[in-house]
């Protein structure tokens, strides 16, 4: 089994047991120790895996690492751990400290769900403040797990991490920059923009004016950018099977299909790029040609296998002002958000994820 599969397996235990995980030592045993053999690590040798190893300048009692991982006696990558339910920047100090009296190169900070890899790009043997990689291994993205796999004992390589590791802790923090100024841009940040295209005094007055502009037009051209890169990547294959089963149902449902033609329902590009964002984000839980839709006078329905029993989520795009997705519970119980735009469908992966789970189980 591959570091992926190993990752996907891993994520799935997470899932079903971490209710159940109630001290920092049970999601160390649970969820943090998969993780390192995960990586090809033997957390029950000590020579590659030493669990509380004494790591403090000063020896005091109790300054211990909760695991070094070792290669040739020394220890190459310390690893705290916390219960899974903690903030983890409240902890980053200790780690600090362990760091320097070590001399390890890598230093990670988890919960057994977040992972957080430091190194020392900005002073050597000083602990960056922070973290040149994040992961949560619940949703472990492409390019993450590339980096990740650096760190397997096949792969361990320094010169290798850290080639990458300035660029990855920049980029990162620049996405999160990106995503602030996008939800509460700056003044700063929109007087830029301001100035590109206004020739006027950039007034109190036209700062408010254009706070909104930016807002808008950055979040309409990601919903454009999105929906060309959703139509590009996703098999045209399966739009048209899923047309074929839409139909194939339309036929066997005449009440339903009558009431569409008779109440003129029109399907919009935009609730197909809605349909296509649900399934590019549902698509490492279930096979997307599952995934379809009936559009109906008030809303599109996205559902699970053209059953109307499992409901995936509902988008609500025909109102002049507002637009909404609703998702729903075990239950069925539908609640309703309302989103500025497509993009802010991503926001609703784990309640895509779950229900599907859901229903999947059942």
């Amino acid at each position: 089994m591959d570091l992926k599969d190993l990752i996907k397996q891993l994520a799935e235990k997470i899932n079903q047991q971490k209710a159940n995980i109630l001290t920092e030592e049970a999601t160390k045993n649970a969820f943090i120790m998969p993780f390192i053999n995960a990586l090809g690590y033997d957390v029950f040798n000590p020579l590659e895996v030493v669990p509380e190893m004494d790591c403090d300048l000063v020896k005091k009692k109790g300054e211990k690492i909760d695991y070094a991982i070792m290669k040739d006696g020394a220890p190459i990558i310390l690893i705290e751990c916390k219960h899974w339910h903690q903030d983890l920047l409240l902890h980053d100090t200790q780690l600090k400290k362990y760091f320097v009296a070590s001399k390890a190169k890598f230093g990670v900070l988890t919960n057994g769900i977040r992972y957080l890899f430091y190194t020392d790009l900005e002073n050597q043997n000083i602990m960056d403040d922070k973290p040149f990689l994040e992961l949560d291994i619940t949703d472990v993205k492409d390019y993450q797990l590339v980096e990740l796999k650096k760190f397997h004992k096949s792969y361990f390589n320094i010169d290798d991490i850290l080639s990458s590791a300035s660029g990855l802790k920049y980029s990162t923090e620049l996405k999160k920059i990106f995503a602030e100024e996008l939800v509460n841009p700056t003044p700063e940040f929109v007087k830029y923009f301001a100035k590109k295209v206004y020739d006027g005094v950039i007034t109190s007055k036209v700062q408010d004016q254009f706070s909104e502009l930016v807002k808008r037009a950055f979040n309409s051209y990601i919903n454009e950018l999105i929906s060309k890169r959703l139509k590009t990547a996703l098999n045209s294959e399966e739009q048209r099977e899923a047309t074929e089963t839409i139909s194939a149902h339309a036929e066997s449902e005449p009440v339903e299909s009558a009431i569409g033609l008779k109440d003129g329902v029109v399907t919009t590009q935009e609730e197909l790029d809605g349909f296509n964002i649900v399934r590019a984000i549902v698509r490492k839980s279930v096979d997307v040609s599952r995934v379809v839709y009936r559009d109906a006078l008030t809303y599109f329905s996205i559902l699970l296998d053209d059953n109307n029993r499992k409901p995936i989520c509902r988008l609500y795009f025909n109102g002049k002002n507002k637009k909404y997705i609703s998702t729903f519970k075990a239950d069925k119980t539908e609640t309703k958000h309302e989103i500025a735009g497509l993009n802010e469908i991503f926001s609703f992966e784990d309640e895509l994820c779950e229900i599907i789970k859901i229903h999947d189980n059942k």
